[in-house]
């Protein structure tokens, strides 16, 4: 932990470390220390016990390999209530049961060799639809054995949000918590200003992501979901780690990335891959008609080149 005195008696303080196959940062504003690694990561190792692909033990693990399905604990079903309610009003652009593709194409936690044939394509989505599973009680239950699902687009924004929240219990009013580019921010600084938050998009000149906007809040949260850092590569083509649940096909539609604003991180988490299967208007569209949330998009033109729009309340938060 470091901490910086910034007059007066609040003093600020930032932990930094490794969770769920990324770093995390939280900073935040108090009189004295209030919350140690040990409980922040405590709370993340809780989340990967249920939801992690990559460990055997994990309640998800246990579902993927199981006939009929398994007793699911309180995190996870506060993530499956919601992959539901972002499946339904996205109308199947988000589905949790798309894992058997993300695999077939190599990006699940089993390394591939090939991409796969159309036929294991078609294969595999007879296993797809968030039809095939449903929550009743304790128990999510699978409606055919070789249904499996992935969570890694939903569950980072809730982990998120469960630190945010335990801050809170701490009392600290002021704070910002990022996990993997994910985050959530509540108060102002001592100084009466916002949290400023640097938006990244496709590389300008070939280089790393590039800073393309700032916004400045002090409430809410920003996720971002983009194709242009995670891919494969097939005979030059890029093969995106976003797959169509429809389809069973990488996504080649227009969008390169997406920023949403939303009240809670899980909710932005949730819709920003479901906007990346959008077309630009389309989702321009959807965002305004959703209530307290907000887009940032970057697309490629028809000519090839890239350009940004984005919604009247997102403008809002820009800093100039």
């Amino acid at each position: 932990m470091s901490l910086l005195n910034v007059g007066g008696d609040q003093q600020f303080f930032k932990l930094r470390g490794y969770a769920q196959g990324t770093t995390y940062q939280i900073t935040y504003f108090a009189a004295a220390p209030l919350v140690e690694q040990r409980e922040v990561d405590s709370i993340l190792l809780r989340v990967d016990s249920s939801m992690s692909l990559y460990k055997s033990y994990s309640t998800i693990s246990r579902f993927n390999s199981s006939e009929r399905g398994v007793a699911v604990d309180a995190y996870f079903k506060a993530v499956i209530n919601k992959s539901f309610e972002v499946y339904q009003r996205t109308r199947g652009k988000f589905d949790i049961t798309v894992a058997p593709l993300v695999q077939l194409w190599g990006f699940g936690p089993i390394a591939v060799k090939k991409f796969p044939e159309p036929s294991a394509v078609e294969t595999a989505l007879a296993n797809v639809g968030m039809n095939l599973i449903a929550l009743k009680g304790d128990q999510l239950i699978k409606k055919k054995p070789g249904v499996q699902i992935d969570l890694n687009g939903i569950a980072q924004g809730y982990s998120v949000d469960l630190v945010a929240r335990y801050l809170s219990t701490k009392g600290i009013s002021s704070f910002m918590v990022e996990i993997g580019g994910e985050i959530v921010v509540k108060g102002t600084k001592p100084d009466g200003s916002n949290y400023q938050i640097g938006i990244e998009g496709p590389p300008l000149n070939g280089s790393g992501p590039a800073l393309r906007k700032i916004i400045s809040i002090n409430s809410g949260a920003i996720t971002t979901s983009g194709n242009y850092s995670r891919y494969l590569k097939n005979k030059g083509n890029k093969i995106s780690h976003l797959i169509n649940p429809k389809t069973g096909y990488p996504l080649t539609n227009q969008m390169i990335s997406v920023t949403l604003y939303a009240k809670d991180a899980i909710t932005a988490d949730g819709y920003d891959n479901a906007v990346m299967a959008m077309e630009v208007n389309e989702a321009i569209q959807f965002i305004n008609a959703k209530k307290d949330m907000e887009a940032y998009l970057v697309y490629r033109k028809q000519d090839g080149s890239v350009a940004d729009t984005l919604t009247s309340g997102f403008r809002q938060l820009i800093k100039e």
